[in-house]
């Protein structure tokens, strides 16, 4: 192989990148290369002339050919940045979305009117759980449990509360939805699965032959996991707790005639996020 360094590489997988379609082409480079390096995207440009061995280039190229496949980037490099924290990832939980933060940016206001007496909180299909170990970052007085029908998904969330230091806040459960809880919370929050059978189909090839079919797919209307949680969920919160939810694009009204139609819920409101979609659904039990 002929002597190539750090900018070289850089701009020719993003052109490489930018080609195939991919919208964050030079990102997508800059994130894998400064990953693979261990270092990070300014160290890559503060070391920009500096020459990659043979066995280095020929490592990152492998990662460059998955990446062409289609395989989401946090995959690759193994990691994903939410709520400023760092998150193992891998092909058994999907990769945290910017938008999810704004669910625990809602759960995180509610908590704030709580004061200083410890708050009981209840996660819902966690994941890597980045909601969980973001709100314990967080708050000092919480024990949250943690929920997942997938056995490899609570490993992946027990070291990522590990890494992150709030381990002593979470308690990792497995099962289905309310399957292995008991006692009253106040709140309940989760980021379930709501693609339709039709949308699935439609979605990117990153997350639809990449992601865990199982935490993507909902039925065919996308919102038979906020059925469960809206008509079990006021049975496992105390009076005057909170249910939060992530949903999908135009789901506001199902959801929303879902909520008020149970007699358990007031109080019932919805944020919109980046792209101006209606996507965190909020309801007290009264």
């Amino acid at each position: 192989m002929s002597p190539s360094n750090v900018l070289k590489v850089l701009n020719r997988t993003a052109l490489n990148f930018k080609k195939r379609g991919f919208s964050s082409s030079r990102l997508d480079a800059e994130v894998l290369l400064s990953t693979y390096l261990n270092t990070d995207c300014s160290g890559l440009y503060v070391n920009i002339e500096r020459l990659l061995t043979d066995e280095e280039l020929k490592g990152f190229l492998g990662w460059v050919e998955r990446r062409q496949k289609g395989e989401p980037v946090a995959y690759i490099t193994g990691r994903k940045e939410f709520w400023s924290l760092t998150f193992e990832v891998n092909s058994k939980v999907l990769v945290p979305r910017p938008e999810t933060e704004l669910l625990v940016e809602e759960v995180l206001k509610v908590c704030s009117y709580m004061g200083d007496r410890n708050i009981d909180i209840l996660e819902i299909g966690t994941g890597s759980g980045a909601i969980s170990v973001a709100i314990a970052s967080d708050l000092k007085n919480v024990s949250i449990i943690a929920t997942d029908i997938s056995e490899e998904a609570i490993k992946v969330t027990r070291r990522n509360a590990e890494k992150n230091g709030v381990a002593g806040k979470i308690s990792f459960l497995h099962g289905n939805l309310f399957e292995p809880v008991s006692g009253k919370f106040d709140i309940i929050v989760s980021n379930p699965p709501y693609i339709s059978e039709e949308e699935f189909e439609r979605l990117p090839v990153e997350v639809r032959d990449f992601e865990p079919k199982e935490a993507l797919l909902a039925g065919p209307e996308g919102t038979e996991f906020h059925y469960n949680l809206i008509r079990k969920g006021s049975c496992y919160l105390k009076y005057g707790g909170w249910l939060f939810m992530e949903i999908g694009a135009g789901h506001k009204d199902m959801v929303e005639d879902m909520l008020r139609k149970d007699k358990t819920y007031d109080s019932v409101s919805f944020r919109i996020d980046y792209a101006g979609i209606e996507r965190i659904a909020m309801a007290r039990r009264k």
